[in-house]
């Protein structure tokens, strides 16, 4: 038991190095060499754990990348009345550390989807099946909200759905190289009026 825990938490150092790296440095501009240099292991080591680099990768998004996606973004929103303020309060939390964060690259989906777009589809469908979840999580309290008379009935869930992602995903690009503080501000200002035209306003 102890041998199998001590290579959980070694799996574990490693994954979170490399996500480091990754994120940082692009999974196709960080090679072996790279991640066996941070970690300060030997390549037989490194070779023990996992078959390769994509592997390792793709360990990356089934333990790290998944685990924090939905503890920021799909966690908060689960089972929660009135979803228009629930999603707005995510997103804001969401942007409000990124903006703290000194470190900060962007969206880490939307970066490796472009990175590996056209090059890996197995890498791929890992990434896309993420946005799926968040998406169907979404559509499903948006819905919930229609029923319980938060939203309007009129409102189109699925393009709701589809706005905020691909809103949140395209303020998140910009506020590596803008301001981040004002993006950050403009958005949710702008994202408070949207969602107030969806809002039931017998709720009101």
């Amino acid at each position: 038991m102890d041998k199998t825990l001590k290579r959980m938490a070694t799996m574990h150092r490693m994954q979170v190095t490399g996500l480091d790296l990754f994120y940082r440095n692009g999974y196709f501009n960080t090679s072996i060499d790279d991640i066996l240099k941070a970690l300060n292991l030997s390549k037989g080591a490194f070779y023990y754990h996992f078959e390769s680099k994509e592997d390792f990768f793709i360990s990356i998004i089934q333990n790290l990348v998944v685990q924090k996606f939905y503890s920021h973004m799909i966690e908060p929103i689960e089972g929660q009345q009135d979803p228009l303020n629930i999603i707005l309060k995510t997103l804001e939390d969401s942007l409000e550390t990124a903006e703290h964060n000194q470190f900060d690259q962007g969206f880490m989906l939307t970066n490796f989807i472009a990175e590996f777009n056209g090059k890996n589809p197995e890498v791929m469908k890992y990434l896309k099946d993420i946005f799926q979840i968040w998406e169907v999580n979404l559509v499903s309290l948006l819905q919930k909200g229609k029923s319980d008379g938060y939203i309007s009935r009129h409102v189109d869930s699925e393009g709701v759905a589809t706005y905020v992602i691909a809103s949140y995903t395209g303020i998140r690009t910009m506020m590596v190289e803008g301001n981040a503080s004002s993006l950050r501000y403009q958005y949710i200002q702008q994202m408070r009026q949207y969602f107030k035209t969806l809002a039931q306003t017998e709720m009101a």
